[in-house]
């Protein structure tokens, strides 16, 4: 599939399963494209992409939908950092526009630096609220166990990273 196309499937549910995209359609696919930097490749092959280049077409993906909620798995997951830093931002513009994002995230050394809220899984809720006040050395004690050391802990904590 091409670039255009994997955004254009984030508008399904305005333009129908069976009807064709419309001018206005691929308007806000290539709107979405240019807003995640990447609408010089709308006509290239998705295939042909690198994957931080992927994951931005998807993201775009996510923002046709013009949802008030955005669930994201991973979306950081092997970029570099430059992608990472595009990525953020625009997740950041997003926010700013009142809409809420939610990522699964599993770098620990960003999570002071790119969220402001955060829930800390094991199992079940070890922990929820805001970063400054939950993101600590005993929460990420409680949540990882013995598999993170002490210090590495409290570096994490103070948002200093790895």
């Amino acid at each position: 599939a091409r670039v255009i196309d994997v955004v254009l499937m984030g508008l399904y549910r305005k333009i129908g399963w069976i009807r064709l995209a419309g001018r206005r359609h691929r308007e806000t696919a290539m709107a979405c494209l240019e807003q995640v930097n990447m609408a010089q490749f709308a006509e290239r092959q998705i295939g042909q992409l690198s994957g931080g280049q992927q994951q931005r077409v998807f993201l775009a993906r996510a923002l046709a939908q013009d949802a008030d909620l955005y669930l994201l798995d991973e979306p950081l997951a092997g970029v570099d950092a430059a992608t990472e830093r595009a990525i953020i931002a625009v997740l950041q513009e997003v926010k700013a526009a009142g809409r809420t994002v939610v990522c699964v995230h599993h770098d620990l050394s960003t999570v002071a630096q790119y969220f402001d809220r955060v829930l800390l899984i094991n199992l079940s809720k070890i922990a929820e609220g805001p970063v400054e006040t939950t993101f600590t050395a005993d929460n990420l004690q409680h949540t990882y166990g013995g598999r993170l050391a002490t210090a590495h802990v409290e570096e994490l904590a103070l948002g200093r990273g790895a």
